[in-house]
């Protein structure tokens, strides 16, 4: 896959399958349209390409609230677009200048004269254009005056329910780990550095890998025990995550700690991808480092029983 700083960077000599977004998450939805994409682009013998947005135009269009947490950090939505078949990702800077551009001119400046659109295939709730004053029935409109094909994809549905980024959102931020993944065709998972902690872990038995998420705007799970899966340079270890404020130890900082099943290697430095199976417990102070130890060791036995379960192990 070909990644694009900017729409001046593109300069296509091939036949453009074209879809807009975010794409956060690359849920079930957004693999349905890539699905489509890399069909039509295989079919006519053009090259699949996504236009996504870089900040979330909610971060800069409402400096102030910078509350909305993403499901996927650029760089990992923009490894997952490639594992879909994407060939071509244009990640354009939003700016407030960039939002005024009323939406006949992005159809004709952008779409039609700088990402030469042979083929639109968009979500069925796309807007588009200043004040997201463009929408599908524009798209349509202006698809014969500037002569590229349109396709509308409709909501992808799980038990009744339609599929959308914001949906998986508040299912993590709700405790709902295993929905969230139904939604999402894959689990939620983050990827982070591993770094220098206090080793309090390593006293009880316990070791664990302090992982730093460097992206502001990630989204984190709630505090508790969480049964995971790491990936560590393409290797899968099951292993159980603490997120929190260690209380039986009284620190003052949240920390993401995770401690890999049967696994010793130093990995400082290193980057973790950690995928969230299931909430195990809250996060819980105890009285001392004994009874801490001993509710770990339950916490590892129901989760490695979990993975076992699961066939994930």
């Amino acid at each position: 896959m070909k990644i694009y700083n900017s729409i001046e960077e593109f300069s296509p000599d091939f036949n453009v399958v074209l879809t807009l977004g975010t794409f956060d998450g690359v849920h079930i939805g957004h693999q349905f349209i890539l699905k489509e994409l890399n069909s039509y682009a295989k079919k006519i013998g053009g090259e699949s390409t996504l236009l996504t947005f870089y900040p979330h135009p909610r971060h800069v269009l409402f400096p102030d609230d910078q509350d909305l947490n993403l499901l996927t950090t650029i760089e990992e939505r923009s490894r997952m677009l490639e594992d879909y078949g994407l060939k071509h990702l244009i990640v354009q800077e939003f700016s407030p200048k960039f939002s005024r551009i009323q939406a006949v001119n992005f159809v004709r400046d952008i779409l039609v004269n700088k990402l030469k659109t042979s083929r639109l295939i968009i979500g069925y709730d796309h807007h588009f254009g200043r004040n997201r004053e463009g929408n599908f029935d524009d798209l349509v409109k202006l698809s014969d005056l500037y002569g590229y094909s349109i396709e509308k994809i409709e909501p992808q549905m799980f038990k009744g329910v339609s599929v959308s980024s914001s949906k998986i959102r508040k299912l993590i931020i709700n405790n709902n780990i295993e929905e969230a993944a139904d939604y999402l065709g894959h689990f939620f998972f983050l990827t982070g550095k591993v770094i220098q902690g206090k080793q309090n872990g390593r006293k009880i038995g316990f070791p664990t890998a302090n992982i730093h998420v460097e992206n502001k705007w990630k989204l984190i799970p709630n505090d508790g025990v969480y049964a995971v899966i790491v990936e560590y340079k393409s290797e899968k270890f099951s292993a159980m995550m603490n997120i929190g404020y260690n209380p039986t130890y009284h620190a003052k900082q949240k920390t993401l700690e995770v401690h890999v099943f049967d696994f010793e290697k130093d990995i400082y430095g290193d980057e973790l991808r950690i995928e969230f199976v299931k909430k195990i417990r809250k996060e819980k102070k105890f009285n001392s480092e004994l009874e801490l130890r001993t509710n770990l060791k339950i916490d590892e036995n129901k989760i490695r029983n979990l993975l076992k379960y699961k066939g994930l192990v």
